[in-house]
């Protein structure tokens, strides 16, 4: 898929997935050009609904507008679009697909920004392995995974993961008051996988499951999620046909809690307490087929959202918001091979939730000569509103921000054109790209005072996202070095910058592997960015160092080590409107046990 399709991926190998340090995978897959969630915070500490995913500076929310597919399912929240990254152990993946800008008609409006895929390992006859990780912050995790074959067509596997840490404070030691604690998640996740296999078919059931509780970092404001996932994927291969078919049910339930905080942060008073139970229901058809010089990809698929959002306001007070969301679309796509060219199309007609009908066409052509190639691609993309930017306000801190029933559908029309060198051990990749965004949804400032920022969600200005990104890799002997770059001029058509997107940010990694040892060391850095719709509250750029280590001991034991943050850089992740800061130094040492 990578050296086929006209756009710009990046495909991470498991070895490249285990080399970054991060407990999770947002904070490894931060290393990737344009990767970000809705603020610089790592999902360690991070508030769930901040957890959505931006993709080459499509202007960053809470709700992703980005796809996150783990074996086809989608991760994201079925209320709010977030993702738990908490959910997916990043050792038991084979590979990591990121695919930035809205070059193929096959996804849905998830997907306006791009996608990222994660695709497990495969069952093995006989595996199994046992960890244990301990750190600074008092962190502890324990994980393990195992898969076993019963007979010639059956496998089940599974994997589970426990962590716990004490965290950090994330407002920095000169603003903090008697209100102040530390930040920090405690979670259990588990999944389980049953598969069937014939000559033809392919056949999976898993279910998994996520409970989480967190400290948001002040005396009264907490939140938990339990959810759980069943799902299902068919595949069957009959000449040069294959036909998929897939399908999956989810249920969460999320509870917080939010406060006012008091001059000095002195004291806090508790303002809201939510309950937000929801599920989803969805299933996809797709049919391939091939022949000497081309390809079609057509289908069909389906989701089915319901949720609300069940509020005590504090002192007196109740408030419900919620509701249901059924999307649907077919969508085609297709490739034709003519020489040294190669020529993509696709249409997908898809209803945006509110009986809407969205046509989202992609087309492309790609030039391949030797060791080179040139690309390029136009398509047009939208997302509807999740029903958390419906329905449901939050508040941080001091920064409120309240729900609009009456959000439309967003779209974004985008070119992109780029080239490829690919000489074996050195890899080069530049892309340019012009995004034009229409109703875009955001958090609108209607007042600012010395106790309260009250902002309310709306279809905002028309926005541009332009800029250029580039990565390079290259390999010699025992050693491996990448560098990937981002330049994102993304504003509003009124001139102000779209919030919490950095104009540069980048990224460098240095990998010696030999024998039973790797190790690996890196920078990520970011430029400054605005953490609202006026730039008034300025968040400085930063950079930090990191480092992973790998040392197999025996030959069935493994020493782990991982430092995030090496200089204890402080920086700045938000305003709520007293300043918050991200992770301090972290480190981790573990041990590996393979048992089988």
């Amino acid at each position: 898929m990578s050296t086929e399709a006209p756009a710009a991926l990046t495909v991470l190998n498991s070895l490249q997935v285990q080399q970054a340090p991060g407990i999770n995978m947002d904070d490894r897959l931060r290393l990737v050009p344009g990767f970000s969630l809705f603020r610089r915070s790592s999902s360690l500490v991070a508030n769930p609904t901040t957890q959505g995913v931006s993709l080459r500076g499509i202007g960053s929310s809470g709700a992703s507008r980005s796809v996150v597919l783990w074996d086809g399912v989608p991760l994201n929240s079925p209320f709010g679009g977030w993702i738990y990254w908490t959910r997916v152990n990043p050792e038991e993946l084979e590979r990591v697909e990121v695919s930035r800008g809205a070059s193929t008609s096959v996804f849905g409006d998830k997907a306006m920004g791009g996608a990222v895929t994660l695709f497990s390992k495969e069952p093995q006859k006989t595996r199994a392995w046992f960890g244990y990780e301990g750190g600074n912050q008092q962190s502890h995790m324990v994980e393990g995974a195992g898969s076993i074959y019963l007979g010639q067509s059956w496998a089940i596997s599974g994997n589970g993961r426990g962590f716990t840490t004490d965290g950090y404070y994330i407002v920095p030691a000169y603003a903090r008051g008697a209100i102040d604690t530390k930040a920090n998640v405690k979670f259990a996740t588990g999944t389980v996988r049953a598969d069937y296999f014939t000559q033809h078919d392919k056949l999976f059931l898993r279910v998994d499951a996520l409970s989480e509780e967190r400290d948001n970092g002040t005396t009264l404001t907490q939140n938990s999620t339990v959810l759980g996932t069943i799902s299902a994927n068919y595949t069957r291969e009959q000449g040069s046909s294959t036909f998929t078919l897939l399908g999956y049910h989810n249920r969460e339930e999320f509870h917080a809690t939010f406060s006012s905080i008091g001059a000095g942060r002195l004291t806090e008073s508790l303002t809201l307490r939510q309950s937000v139970p929801a599920e989803s229901t969805g299933g996809a058809g797709l049919w391939r087929k091939s022949g000497a010089k081309w390809n079609l990809l057509s289908g069909g698929d389906f989701n089915r959202s319901e949720g609300y959002s069940l509020e005590r306001v504090y002192p007196t007070g109740s408030r419900v918001g919620g509701g249901t969301q059924l999307q649907y679309g077919l969508f085609s796509q297709g490739d034709l091979t003519l020489g040294i060219l190669k020529f993509f199309g696709g249409l997908r007609g898809s209803d945006a939730g509110n009986g809407t009908a969205f046509w989202s066409p992609s087309g492309g052509v790609t030039v391949g000569l030797e060791r080179w190639r040139f690309r390029t691609s136009a398509y047009r993309a939208f997302r509807a509103p999740t029903l958390n930017e419906l329905y449901r306000q939050f508040r941080v801190g001091n920064a409120l921000t309240l729900a609009n029933p009456a959000l439309q559908p967003e779209s974004l029309r985008g070119v992109e054109a780029g080239a490829d060198f690919n000489a074996g051990t050195t890899r080069i990749s530049v892309t340019g790209f012009d995004n034009r965004l229409d109703g875009l949804v955001t958090n609108v400032t209607l007042s600012v005072t010395p106790t309260l920022i009250t902002r309310q969600r709306f279809n905002a200005a028309d926005a541009t996202a332009r800029g250029v990104e580039a990565t390079a890799s290259h390999r010699w002997g025992a050693w491996r070095g990448e560098a990937s770059y981002l330049l994102a001029d993304s504003r509003y058509a009124t001139g102000e910058r779209i919030p919490q997107i950095p104009k540069h940010q980048g990224s460098a990694l240095l990998t010696w592997m030999r024998g039973r040892t790797l190790v690996s060391g890196g920078l990520r850095a970011a430029g400054l960015q605005f953490e609202d719709d006026r730039n008034s509250f300025l968040l400085p750029g930063f950079a930090v160092l990191h480092a992973a280590v790998r040392q197999q001991l025996t030959h069935n034991v493994t020493a782990t080590f991982a430092l995030e943050n090496a200089l204890n850089r402080e920086y700045a992740v938000g305003f709520s409107p007293t300043v918050l800061t991200g992770s301090p130094r972290l480190w981790r040492l573990g041990l590996r046990w393979n048992l089988r």
